[in-house]
């Protein structure tokens, strides 16, 4: 298989912080032929443009930057803008330094080596930052942190009552509903109570309040990932066991089309691809650790929903109940679904990326 070393004069790997980003231009062999450092602004993306042209005048070249949705989003839109093809790239691991020690020069020649090795057909494209997808992932972070903080609120709230009164600790072991915390929100403390009871129903009255108000903010955001979701993919909330945050999950991972050249790919982000666990005469495949866990997660959602609702992933669990285990029904319940969005996730017209006439021509 063909590597983008194969096809290229030159790439140009990029290590993107706060202020700053080191760029190091490396040969097919890896051999490091330039470095420079520039202000992550205006000025500095148009140095690199610069820089870059006259570095690798044949126009045969990639740009592998880490932190494209990040510290070089900047960089990478206006690499973009000029018809430069830009790479994304993982952070490097501490193993993959070695003993060399870290340095921003020497991760911007990690990242170039990378991609240098990549397969042409694997070279990973950014994740958009515009349109529908990024709308949903700005909701989905959102909706995330909210429930995150609700979460914490509500645990905070039931350790507080547990070392309450009687009628705190009977409310607490009933369980909260929402007229509870709306009752909460509203209690007054009456004169002539002990100053730690006093305390306490302060304390109360405002966790249940923001409960309330958080609420209240996770209904609204629902109501808008539903709405933009029902404009750009109601094909997707037709699927048994995806609603509104499930299917702006995927699109918020799938990003565009061309990101994930199969759905093989797909899967693999995911992390709901096979991994080999066999070993003498057993041969078996495992739960896949890695890929994105929020993607992974949305599989797991579907894939519990049609377990309890669906009658054909019902009948596919009895078929299969007497050979495999429970996880790893799971796992291939995963796998088969994520082939499944896949091939709806690509019949998606606002997921067509804004392309110009430099990016969709190959570094080749």
């Amino acid at each position: 298989m063909p590597t983008v070393a194969d096809s290229v004069d030159a790439v140009i790997g990029g290590d993107t912080h706060v202020d700053t980003t080191s760029l190091s231009v490396v040969s097919p062999v890896g051999a490091v032929i330039e470095q420079i450092t520039i202000d992550n602004d205006e000025q500095g993306y148009a140095q690199v443009v610069t820089w870059i042209l006259r570095v690798v005048p044949s126009g045969r070249f990639l740009v592998g930057l880490e932190g494209t949705r990040s510290y070089g989003a900047g960089l990478c839109r206006a690499l973009e803008a000029v018809g430069i093809r830009v790479v994304e790239v993982e952070r490097p691991s501490r193993g993959e330094r070695g003993r060399r020690g870290k340095s921003d020069p020497g991760d911007a020649v990690l990242a170039a080596r990378k991609v240098l090795a990549m397969a042409v057909e694997r070279v990973p494209a950014p994740r958009t930052g515009e349109g529908v997808r990024e709308a949903l992932r700005l909701l989905v972070v959102d909706r995330e942190q909210m429930t995150r903080h609700r979460t914490q609120l509500h645990n905070q709230l039931l350790a507080e009552l547990l070392t309450g009164t009687a009628e705190h600790q009977a409310l607490r072991r009933k369980g909260l509903s929402g007229t509870d915390l709306e009752k909460l929100a509203k209690s007054r403390c009456r004169g002539g109570r002990p100053i730690e009871e006093q305390a306490r129903l302060v304390v109360l009255r405002r966790k249940a309040n923001a409960i309330i108000q958080l609420d209240q903010q996770i209904r609204d955001n629902g109501k808008s990932l539903t709405t933009i979701v029902q404009d750009a993919a109601p094909q997707l909330l037709k699927q048994v066991g995806v609603g509104p945050v499930v299917a702006a999950q995927l699109i918020v991972s799938y990003s565009h089309h061309g990101r994930c050249r199969d759905e093989a790919a797909f899967a693999a982000l995911a992390g709901a691809s096979p991994v080999p666990a066999s070993s003498g005469r057993i041969v078996r495949h495992r739960l896949n650790r890695g890929g994105d866990r929020q993607l992974n997660r949305a599989l797991h959602t579907v894939a519990v929903t049609r377990a309890q609702w669906d009658e054909r992933t019902q009948d596919y669990i009895r078929r299969r109940s007497g050979s495999l285990t429970a996880k790893e029904i799971r796992r291939m319940l995963k796998r088969y679904i994520a082939r499944e969005m896949f091939k709806i996730l690509r019949t998606i017209e606002a997921l067509n990326p804004t392309m110009t006439n430099g990016q969709a021509a190959t570094a080749a």
